[in-house]
C-alpha cells in the first residue's frame, strides 16, 4: 500500500470519524480510543521492519513512516493512526545533528550550552526543505489508509524540545535547560520563540500534506513548576495553537483539531484549558474527575490510564477501563494512555485494552 508518493489531494472518504467527532465535542455511539507510541517495539512487524535502518533514516523515508504508521491498525480496531516521525526533526531543522545511541536514545553530538550557540541555528527556516519528507510521509499515509481512519500528525512543544537541545538527550533533572530559564532568561525567549515559529510552519504544512489533527507534545512539562511554565511554556503554546489556525484560515486548509499533552502539568490545567485547543491530554496522574472539574464543559479530555495497567491480565485491564470510562463519562472524550506504549508489552493486551473502550463504552451509552 505505501509505495507511490501521492498528492496531497484527491484523498479517500473517511469511513470513521469517531475520532474526530469526539475531539470537536460532537456525540459518539462509542468512546474512540488510540494509543501514543501505537507504531512502536511492543510489535514484532515494527521491530522486523525497522531492524536493519537507522533510526533517523527510517523517519526520512516516507514509504516505511507509511508502512509502521498502518502496522498497529491491521492488528487494533483504532480509531485514529498518528503518523510515525519523531519530535527531535525539529532541532534537526534548525541545523543540529541528532543520532540515536541504542540503549541511550536521542543523543545531539554538540548540544548548545553558550548563548552565543544559538547563532548556530538556523534563523529562517524553510519546512518544505527541511522536513518535506514528513509532509510525504503524511500523503502517502493518507492515500495509504483508505479512509479507515484519521490520520494525526504532531509536533513537540518549545519547551520540551529546548530542554533536548541544551541537555543532549534524556535528563532527570533537566538541570542544565532549567538553568538558562533562570540565567538567561532573553536568550531562553529567544530559543522558544525561534523553535515556535518553526512548529507553527511544521504543524499549517501537516495539514496541507494530509493530517486530520494534530497534536503537541509538552513532554517535559513536569520538570517546570507553575511560574516557570507560566513564562517559558504557556505562553508559546497558546501562540501556537493561535497561529496554526490562522494560518490555515489564510490558506484556506481545513481546521483541524488540535490536542495538547503537557505530561504531569497538572498544576496547569485550568490554564490548558484556555489555550485554544480542542482537547486537553492528560498523563495517569490525576483523576479523571479533577480533570473534568478544572477543564470545564467545552473541551474534549483524552487519557489517561497509566500505561502500566497494560501489564495486568486482560480481565483487569477491562475493569480498570470501565472505571476510567464511568469516571471521565464516554462523551467530550478520547480513550488513550497517560503516556506512550513501553517496548517489552504484550500486543494481545493493548488489543484488550482498545476491545475494552470499545465494549465498555457502548454498553454505557446504549444504559
Amino acid at each position: 500500500t505505501c509505495s507511490l508518493l501521492r498528492s496531497p489531494k484527491g484523498f479517500p472518504k473517511l469511513k470513521n470519524d469517531t475520532f474526530l467527532r469526539a475531539a470537536r465535542g460532537e456525540e459518539t455511539e462509542h468512546t474512540p480510543v488510540w494509543c501514543m507510541r501505537q507504531a512502536g517495539r511492543y510489535l514484532p512487524e515494527f521491530r522486523e521492519t525497522r531492524a536493519s535502518q537507522d533510526f533517523f533514516a527510517t523517519c526520512r523515508s516516507p514509504k516505511l513512516c507509511c508502512e509502521l504508521t498502518l502496522q498497529p491498525l491491521r492488528r487494533f480496531p483504532l480509531d485514529a493512526a498518528i503518523i510515525f516521525s519523531d519530535i527531535l526533526v525539529v532541532p534537526q531543522a534548525l541545523g543540529m545533528e541528532v543520532v540515536m545511541v541504542p540503549g541511550k536514545g536521542p543523543t545531539f553530538t554538540e548540544p548548545l550550552k553558550e548563548v552565543e550557540d544559538l547563532l548556530k541555528l538556523r534563523q529562517k527556516v524553510d519546512v518544505t526543505a527541511e522536513l518535506g519528507y514528513v509532509f510525504q510521509a503524511i500523503t502517502l499515509t493518507r492515500h495509504s489508509l483508505e479512509g479507515k481512519v484519521p490520520l494525526i500528525g504532531f509536533s513537540g512543544a518549545p519547551w520540551t524540545l529546548m530542554s533536548y537541545m541544551i541537555e543532549g538527550g534524556g535528563s532527570t533533572t533537566m538541570a542544565k535547560a532549567k538553568s538558562w530559564l533562570y540565567r538567561h532568561p532573553e536568550a531562553s525567549h529567544r530559543l522558544l520563540r525561534l523553535l515556535a515559529d518553526v512548529i507553527i510552519d511544521y504543524l499549517v504544512g501537516q495539514v496541507a500534506a494530509g493530517a486530520q489533527a494534530l497534536q503537541l507534545f509538552e513532554s517535559h512539562a513536569g520538570h517546570l513548576g507553575p511560574e516557570l511554565f507560566q513564562d517559558f511554556a504557556l505562553p508559546y503554546i497558546r501562540d501556537i495553537a493561535q497561529a496554526v489556525k490562522s494560518k490555515l484560515k489564510e490558506e484556506a486548509l481545513p481546521l483541524v483539531p488540535m490536542i495538547i499533552f503537557a505530561k504531569d502539568a497538572h498544576y496547569a490545567l485550568r490554564d490548558l484549558a484556555h489555550a485554544g485547543y480542542e482537547v486537553v491530554g492528560l498523563d495517569w496522574t490525576i483523576r479523571p474527575q479533577e480533570a473534568r472539574a478544572q477543564i470545564g464543559k467545552h473541551v474534549t479530555l483524552q487519557g489517561n490510564l497509566d500505561p502500566c495497567a497494560l501489564y495486568a491480565p486482560k480481565e483487569k485491564i477491562g475493569e480498570l477501563v470501565k472505571k476510567m470510562l464511568e469516571s471521565f463519562g464516554t462523551q467530550r472524550y478520547i480513550a488513550n494512555l497517560g503516556h506512550g506504549l513501553y517496548p517489552d508489552m504484550n500486543p494481545e493486551h493493548v488489543g484488550a485494552f482498545v476491545e475494552a473502550v470499545h465494549a465498555h463504552s457502548r454498553h454505557i451509552n446504549k444504559h
